[in-house]
């Protein structure tokens, strides 16, 4: 998974730091309740986001006292289970089982063996998630071959590949009239921006291991921080532009810290170079 939508910790009030670890613990126990024991590995900031998106708007925060995962000594607040944090634990297993396929066949034998392995782990968890989210699974799957065939062609147009990944977390929301639509456009530009973020943290990993790298392919391999940057900030214009039409409750507060703080921030690390190590920190360290 990416970890790449997080919020800004020193903007933060109490109220909204408390909202987001609790709904980041709670991500935590629905998974391990719904998946076992392994399925907490999944846990990250990406589904947390989508879990605080779904949310009813009139449903308050009320958190609960429940034992840590990590530590069962200590008991934490944490949002209670509920149908937003069930649809993110089941799509966040689905996603990363497609991923680790998609890994295993991009790498060969030996090198798509770790892959292979932690799928073989993760089936029956996908099994279960594939049946209460199908239509999502579905289009992880096709979108996902999509863009296998896209990248074994070296295919140079960033739109193409981008769009591919982006319809993935589109189809994340399946709700119906205007807060319907807002999402799906919210998620897939948020799901463009992801994806070329992705390609930019990775783009001197690839080029040392000669693997196929979007961002390469369209500027060449010192790539173009100019240009990617204009199309990754008209995506998160446009991620902005959706979340003013929304209907989001007490949640909107911690949304607009994410979107338009959080997420400028981390692009701006990705470009810098300062990402690799910034991304090992939870949000609620202060190192």
């Amino acid at each position: 998974m990416f970890g790449y939508v997080r919020p800004f910790r020193p903007e933060l009030k109490c109220k909204d730091y408390d909202l987001y670890r609790a709904t980041y613990c709670g991500l935590c126990r629905c998974l391990r309740r719904r998946y076992g024991l392994i399925a907490p590995m999944l846990l990250n900031f990406d589904f947390t986001f989508l879990a605080l998106l779904l949310w009813e708007p009139e449903e308050k925060f009320s958190p609960c006292q429940g034992r840590c995962h990590a530590n069962p000594l200590l008991k934490r607040p944490m949002c209670p289970d509920s149908p937003a944090l069930e649809r993110a634990a089941d799509e966040s297993v689905v996603l990363a089982w497609w991923q680790l396929r998609d890994s295993a066949q991009d790498d060969g034998f030996w090198g798509g063996l770790p892959a292979r392995s932690l799928s073989w782990l993760l089936r029956p968890a996908y099994k279960k998630a594939a049946r209460r989210c199908p239509d999502f699974d579905g289009t992880a799957r096709r979108c996902l071959a999509e863009l296998s065939a896209l990248e074994r062609d070296n295919c140079p147009s960033l739109d193409r590949t981008a769009d591919a990944f982006a319809r993935i977390l589109q189809s994340a929301a399946e709700q119906e009239g205007e807060q319907g639509r807002v999402l799906s456009q919210l998620l897939y530009h948020l799901g463009r921006w992801i994806y070329l973020a992705d390609a930019r943290d990775d783009l001197e990993e690839d080029k040392l291991a000669r693997r196929y790298n979007p961002v390469a392919a369209r500027y060449g391999p010192g790539g173009d921080d100019g240009a990617l940057g204009l199309t990754m900030d008209h995506s998160l214009e446009l991620v902005g532009a959706a979340l003013q039409l929304g209907e989001f409750g007490c949640r909107r507060p911690l949304l607009e810290n994410i979107v338009y703080l959080g997420l400028p921030l981390v692009q701006r690390a990705v470009f810098d170079g300062s990402w690799k190590e910034i991304k090992k920190h939870k949000i609620w360290r202060n190192d």
